[in-house]
């Protein structure tokens, strides 16, 4: 083959969050799949690869790494790579999409990656809890996806994601994290319960904040996060007589002594933290936090930050499993309180 055909086809995606090294690989796989390489072509050198596409020696040289890993490339001393094979097919290709980029969602993927194995490609996109966003990524992708895994979570536009969502075909669809009124057919779904699981996880916890007198949760007002979870607080602050209260902007909010502050957002929790200290109250006495969604560093800080969370990494291997199995099950992913010193 001429070496100027290969760059008419494989190209990297700059709106990608999936490596570029992984873009590499899996886009020589989908060729060697439609017949534009066989058995015998001899691939771009790393340096003409890594000149052309804009990627980085290291990128390129990672990529054909992997796919000799898989068994699709071989190579010979001075002479380069070439396909090893026509017959490389790769049954599962999955379209990935979250939200953000978070600690937690971190966990969710590495455990979602993990549970696949090798036999699968995952295409990564973020869509800033942006509709828009979102409905482009989903509605210009002309790949022949067998997966559709996709976290919906948005700030404004979320009424409309039925009716997107629903142009999948339903034997791909795999929900994470949240499930959708008003999605048709058979389809699987990894998800929290976000209203039943804030409620249990505050019982939980009622030895602890007996000591306090009023719970405030921090909910900004242009926020991802479901309304659920505000129906889950307030029912269990009434059922147990706690006098509540729901922050929109942590940064102007009176901080007295005998209050409980739950925070969502890791910035809110980076000020209510920085705003509690300049005021010499002691957290865990005087003052008393819970942060929503565990992370590895919330076990350090301040002797340990007491959480409310779901079970991210089963998160991910339940989604991984779901596909695996070709499934159609919706699977309520257990929530946990984590009780340390900063109640």
């Amino acid at each position: 083959m001429k070496q100027m055909s290969f760059f008419d086809f494989i190209h990297i995606d700059v709106y990608s969050s999936t490596p570029k090294y992984l873009q590499l690989t899996n886009v020589i796989v989908k060729a060697v799949e439609k017949g534009k390489l066989r058995k015998g072509d001899m691939l771009p050198s790393i340096n003409e690869l890594s000149y052309k596409l804009e990627i980085s020696r290291d990128t390129a040289e990672k990529g054909y790494k992997h796919l000799k890993q898989i068994g699709l490339l071989n190579s010979v001393p001075s002479k380069g790579y070439y396909i090893a094979h026509n017959d490389f097919k790769q049954e599962r290709r999955i379209f990935l999409m979250f939200n953000k980029l978070s600690a937690h969602k971190k966990i969710i993927y590495d455990a979602f990656v993990s549970a696949l194995g090798d036999d699968a490609t995952v295409d990564f996109y973020v869509y800033n809890s942006d509709f828009k966003l979102f409905k482009k990524f989903l509605t210009t992708k002309t790949e022949d996806y067998s997966h559709f895994v996709i976290i919906p979570h948005f700030i404004d536009g979320g009424e409309f994601a039925k009716d997107v969502i629903n142009l999948i075909p339903k034997e791909k669809l795999v929900l994470l994290d949240k499930k959708i009124p008003g999605i048709d057919g058979e389809y699987a779904a990894a998800y929290e319960n976000f209203e039943k699981d804030i409620y249990g996880a505050l019982e939980q916890a009622r030895e602890q904040l007996s000591k306090y007198h009023t719970l405030k949760i921090i909910f900004p007002k242009r926020s991802y996060f479901p309304a659920e979870i505000i129906t889950g607080f307030v029912r269990f602050c009434q059922q147990y007589a706690f006098v509540h209260e729901v922050v929109s902007d942590i940064s102007l909010e009176p901080i007295n002594e005998g209050e409980v502050f739950i925070n969502l957002m890791e910035d809110d929790l980076v000020i209510l933290i920085e705003r509690i200290i300049s005021m010499r109250f002691e957290i865990g006495k005087q003052v008393g936090i819970i942060s929503y969604n565990e992370t590895p560093l919330k076990k350090l800080i301040l002797n340990g930050i007491t959480t409310i969370s779901t079970d991210f990494r089963y998160m991910g291997s339940v989604a991984a499993n779901l596909i695996l199995d070709n499934s159609k099950r919706h699977v309520e992913i257990p929530f946990y309180y984590n009780r340390r010193a900063s109640l």
